[in-house]
């Protein structure tokens, strides 16, 4: 469906919009074998209704129907079918690891008590790889599907250019190609878009660009607005700010080797962002929407911000950078502050923006934070209802003069030890406080944006988190009518 391409200034053509073509699917087909599902509670029933042979040689390879258990089943030709046991509960994730168990070739699914779709999104998430550089060892199998499924289609080709986002590495997705990935999309699904850069950023967002002043690829950021075919002119605002940092080293407050090795993946917010945004589009929910993605590298040299330097912020307020392996936030307040004078409806912001989040909480939970109840409330029962969990946290006003500086409005970071998430999150409600009097409301998700193992549905590397969550909670809130 969507395609677009950006050349690097390196060697590399760069393909980031991945097309719904490019999924292993297939709507024809001369022959599928099919894949039969049991719960393991229902493998009697399901032996009963075998032909007998194929029965008796389940029961012979010991097969129980437990979570991710995969038999072949033999026939004259070699391989007639297959069984998948998903255990007690079924969800997209039960389907992830069937692309490269199953032999090349198409497939079906049986219908049964399960959802249809969430097999596909997993089929189709567990069937990425990372092929920039190098191919598969193998081909995955291909599903067969009817045309009902366009919904997790667009999810799972938006995550895949999450996740090629995210994986690409620093030397071949710079600020430059970051902000183009974006405006392509943009372009692709008929949004108005910009790049702000050069003196407009400096004076537009010079938190940006103060972040960005060390590296020799320049800062920029870019935006973009699209509104529904069938959203009124006063149709809910959703706002999407992200955190596109492509390589992190810490700045000054260099960051130790060990550290460094993921810091591709500091731009894992604006990916999920622009992941998030593909799929309200390409759904054409009747809303607006805005996009703001601040693209930077944290780098060291003579340019490069220092300890203890004050920044000027779009909002006014001064900082004292505390901190230079802090930057994120300092991307993301000019953002915020630009979005929330708008008035939103709904302003979110993606970031992989703190350690303290994945102490807390380790890679798999995104921290959300809410400045309403309600909202979190939905956010939290979104996550559980499609398979995509958050765990809020709370935006505890008691530690906000943790921020407070001698010289400066605030410091980008705390003195103290304890509660790094928290405090991120407070420093960057500062930005937005204006907005809160009128009704909008703030989510900030603090997110891993990585798999540090490959397990069904969910391959090593980048990783697009809380994208469905969102999704979800956003139709329910202002889509869905009851």
């Amino acid at each position: 469906m969507l395609d677009a391409s950006c050349r690097s200034s390196g060697y590399f053509i760069l393909t980031y919009i991945v097309a719904t073509s490019s999924l292993p699917v297939v709507f024809e087909a001369q022959a599928a074998r099919i894949v039969h599902i049991c719960r393991t509670g229902d493998l009697p029933a399901f032996l009963a209704g075998l032909p007998a042979a194929q029965a008796a040689f389940l029961k012979g390879a010991g097969f129980a129907a437990k979570a991710h258990e995969l038999i072949l089943l033999p026939d004259e030709g070699g391989v007639a079918a297959a069984v998948l046991g998903v255990g007690r509960h079924c969800t997209y994730l039960s389907f992830g690891d069937l692309p490269y168990r199953l032999p090349e070739g198409a497939w079906r699914i049986a219908p049964g008590g399960f959802d249809m779709g969430q097999a596909v999104l997993g089929f189709c998430l567990g069937a990425y790889r990372f092929s920039m550089f190098r191919q598969p060892r193998r081909v995955p199998a291909s599903l067969l599907i009817d045309t009902g499924h366009a919904a997790m289609l667009s999810q799972a080709a938006s995550i895949w250019m999450a996740r090629d986002l995210i994986n690409a590495p620093a030397n071949v997705l710079g600020p430059n190609e970051l902000a183009q990935a974006a405006c392509d999309l943009a372009a692709a699904c008929g949004a108005s878009f910009n790049r702000i850069e050069a003196e407009a950023l400096a004076a537009e967002y010079p938190t940006v660009a103060a972040v960005g002043a060390g590296s020799e690829r320049p800062p920029v950021v870019a935006l973009f607005t699209w509104q529904g075919s069938k959203a009124p002119e006063n149709a809910k605002l959703v706002s999407l700010c992200g955190k596109g940092v492509v390589f992190d080293t810490g700045g000054y407050d260099l960051k130790p080797p060990s550290g460094m090795l993921r810091m591709k993946k500091d731009m894992g917010g604006a990916a999920t962002v622009l992941a998030l945004a593909r799929v309200i589009m390409e759904a054409d929910l009747p809303i607006r929407l805005a996009v703001r993605i601040g693209c930077v590298e944290n780098s060291v040299s003579g340019r490069a911000m220092r300890p203890l330097d004050v920044l000027q912020t779009r909002r006014g307020l001064t900082v004292e950078v505390g901190n230079t392996d802090a930057e994120g936030r300092l991307v993301l307040c000019d953002l915020l502050a630009e979005a929330s004078d708008e008035q939103p409806d709904l302003l979110i912001d993606c970031a992989t923006l703190t350690g303290a989040a994945r102490v807390a909480l380790g890679p798999d939970l995104p921290a959300l934070f809410c400045t309403d109840p309600g909202w979190s409330d939905t956010l939290v029962q979104a996550g559980q209802d499609v398979v995509d969990p958050l765990w809020p946290l709370p935006l505890h006003g008691g530690y906000d003069s943790w921020l407070d500086s001698n010289v400066a409005d605030l410091n980008n970071v705390s003195g103290k030890s304890h509660a790094g998430a928290i405090v991120a999150a407070l420093f960057m409600q500062r930005f937005i406080k204006a907005g809160l009097a009128g009704g909008m409301v703030w989510a900030h998700f603090d997110t891993y944006a990585w798999n540090d193992s490959s397990r069904p549905g969910r391959p090593e590397g980048g990783e697009a988190m809380a994208v469905r969550a969102i999704l979800a909670a956003v139709t329910k809130r202002f889509v869905v009518t009851e």
